[in-house]
């Protein structure tokens, strides 16, 4: 009987025990509330949003779609619970998706779920407020399903924003999925009940704290047979949108955007507290990369990256300046180089002072990695001055030297040279500024286009002709519309393929040749002339902006004539490390050249990374083979 009465009490002991009436939850309310209430009765009793299969794919969806996430993103699901959406980001090919939470128990099942579906994700345990993760690390951080706001104060949650901060990436996105602070405040329930599953049910009280910034919830969980499971209480701060605008504009995010308001709906279709009514909020982060740590053994290469300056003019830009998007890719590339082992890295983009900076490194740095493609102060005539300049001070650079750039920047020049290497180009004629009046020799239909110039300066739909007064109007665009009073190219205008082809290195040694590209018209209106021009780089408005860039299916002998004949250019142009060639095939498959680009546009989506991409070498990759040419070729030269 004895042992009986034992057993007894010790169960009693162990069964959970209710506080019964309270008269004021907040009392009740530990701090610290959420290190052990994420268990599996969680999963219980909000397992009508939190488990359902469709509701995570539907905010997948919107979530996917707000942070334009591509299969290469890296992307961190912070408080990620169990790890339903995570493991939803992973299923649809997302490779760099991360998970982590506080709770051993959510971060144990996510871990299981992920090795029972064969997905490779990552999950640990950690802190919101300090993460494992290193500085300058994912592309998008995710705070969903309402996990912002649990800790005692509003400071400490500015410390999780300004941990996010630190572990995204220069220009990456964070993404809220918030309670609508306003619509509870005025909708909560204070009481209500619902059965959870067949054999237990939660009772919910629910009030607004003293200072009316919280919504203090209570959940007594009750089983059928045992009884009291448990009883628990918690708090969540409400935020406003002016609440959170405020909060992320003090951890110093920008474009801060509200982008969707939701009601949530549920299969029980009952009591959904927090969860009723949510916002969304996405901000970015403009910031510097984070310098590398060097280590005491490392030996380092200094090289120095120059770019156009982002505060000058630059009269091919849309707008005439550097935009955001200019600034990202800038961002992009500086992160990309940033893990190059062997090199440290410093950048110049002050032009009114490019000068005498460059003039302070001599001897001081192993090269300069020129990316000024816009040309000493943003002019593209001015191109060659850069490299030029650093002739002049002895230093050594990536890319191609000024009279490359010089004889390149002229079209009917590198005709010329074609020609004389046997490298076929379409028929055309030179108009000179000064000529009112010409002949023209050549059949319909024809392009016009600057004789100076890149960046598709001069070249759009208007710019293909099928009639001489086409032609006409064509150079009165240029000259009048663009103030360009230098030579008009006239040309046959190819109907076949516009293809691309890439070169890293320096031939005949050592080289690299890219997969060639060409682009995809298809998504063009049948009444456009298919060009690839400025439209196409610089407007999304337009119907150009649609054209895509795919790997070219070429017959074995015309891809062995264009590489051959490119090699044959590279080598003659003297063009040095990275070349881009602009080839058409005419009408019946035979392929003339267009143009040579040295130092081509280096930027994360253009054209040079989309074949190196091809030839399965990512951005980071690319960029590295480019640095490891030049500085081959340079070693080599001293």
């Amino acid at each position: 009987m004895k042992n009986k009465a034992k057993n007894y009490q010790n169960k009693c002991k162990s069964r959970p025990r209710t506080l019964g009436p309270v008269s004021r939850l907040e009392e009740h309310v530990n701090p610290e509330w959420w290190k052990k209430i994420f268990n599996s009765l969680y999963l219980k009793t909000d397992a009508d949003i939190v488990d359902d299969a469709s509701i995570t794919r539907q905010e997948i969806d919107t979530f996917h779609n707000i942070l334009k996430l591509t299969p290469e993103s890296h992307v961190l699901d912070l408080c990620c619970g169990q790890g339903r959406h995570t493991l939803e980001l992973a299923r649809r090919g997302v490779k760099n998706v991360e998970g982590l939470d506080r709770s051993h128990y959510l971060i144990q099942r996510a871990k299981t779920s992920a090795k029972k579906e064969g997905l490779s994700v990552k999950f640990r345990e950690g802190d919101a407020r300090k993460t494992p993760y290193v500085t300058d690390n994912f592309d998008a951080v995710m705070l969903l399903g309402n996990s912002f706001g649990y800790f005692e104060t509003a400071e400490e949650d500015l410390r999780v924003l300004k941990e996010v901060k630190r572990i995204l990436k220069p220009w990456g996105k964070i993404l809220l999925d918030v309670a609508d602070g306003s619509y509870l405040k005025e909708n909560y329930q204070p009481r209500s009940w619902e059965w959870i599953d067949k054999h237990n049910f939660v009772c919910r009280e629910r009030s607004i704290s003293i200072d009316g910034q919280k919504l203090i919830s209570r959940e007594v969980i009750v089983n059928e047979t045992s009884g009291v499971v448990a009883d628990q209480f918690y708090a969540e701060r409400l935020y406003t949108n002016e609440g959170l605008i405020e909060l992320l504009k003090e951890a110093e995010f920008t474009d801060i955007e509200i982008v969707d308001s939701i009601k949530s709906e549920t299969l029980r279709n009952q009591d959904l507290g927090m969860m009723e009514r949510r916002i969304f909020v996405t901000a970015s982060i403009k910031k510097e990369w984070t310098p590398k740590k060097k280590k005491i053994k490392d030996v380092e290469k200094n090289v120095v990256v120059v770019f156009g300056d982002p505060k000058k003019r630059d009269e091919l830009k849309p707008c005439g300046v550097f935009d955001d998007d200019d600034l990202y890719t800038i961002e992009q590339l500086k992160g990309s180089i940033q893990p190059a082992e062997g090199y440290s890295f410093k950048y110049l983009n002050n032009h009114d002072t490019l000068i005498p900076d460059l003039a302070k490194l001599k001897g001081k740095v192993d090269f300069v990695f020129n990316l000024c493609d816009e040309g000493y102060s943003n002019d593209p005539r001015r191109e060659l001055h850069v490299p030029a300049l650093l002739e002049m001070l002895g230093i050594p650079y990536t890319g191609s030297g000024p009279q490359c750039l010089a004889f390149c920047y002229d079209k009917a020049l590198v005709r010329g040279i074609a020609k004389d290497l046997g490298v076929p180009v379409p028929e055309g004629i030179i108009v000179k500024a000064e000529d009112s009046m010409f002949e023209l020799p050549l059949g319909f239909p024809v392009i016009v286009k600057p004789n100076f110039g890149d960046s598709s300066f001069g070249l759009n739909q208007r710019s293909v002709c099928n009639s001489y007064d086409e032609v006409v109007r064509a150079i009165y665009d240029i000259r009048e519309g663009l103030g360009y009073d230098k030579p008009i190219l006239i040309e046959e205008f190819l109907t076949g393929k516009d293809l691309s082809i890439g070169i890293i290195g320096n031939p005949p040694e050592n080289y690299t040749v890219l997969p060639i590209i060409q682009e995809d018209y298809s998504e063009l209106p049948e009444e456009l002339p298919k060009v690839c021009g400025y439209e196409a780089k610089w407007i999304p408005e337009s119907p150009y902006w649609k054209i895509k860039s795919v790997s070219s299916d070429l017959p074995r002998d015309i891809e062995e004539k264009i590489i051959e004949c490119s090699l044959k250019l590279i080598n003659r142009l003297e063009c040095r490390d990275y070349t881009r060639l602009d080839w058409r095939l005419d009408a019946a498959g035979n392929p003339k050249l267009l143009e040579v680009n040295p130092n081509p546009g280096w930027c994360w989506d253009g054209h040079l990374a989309k074949m190196a991409k091809l030839a399965g070498m990512s951005y980071e990759e690319m960029l590295g083979h480019i640095l490891k040419s030049a500085d081959e070729r340079i070693s080599a030269q001293k």
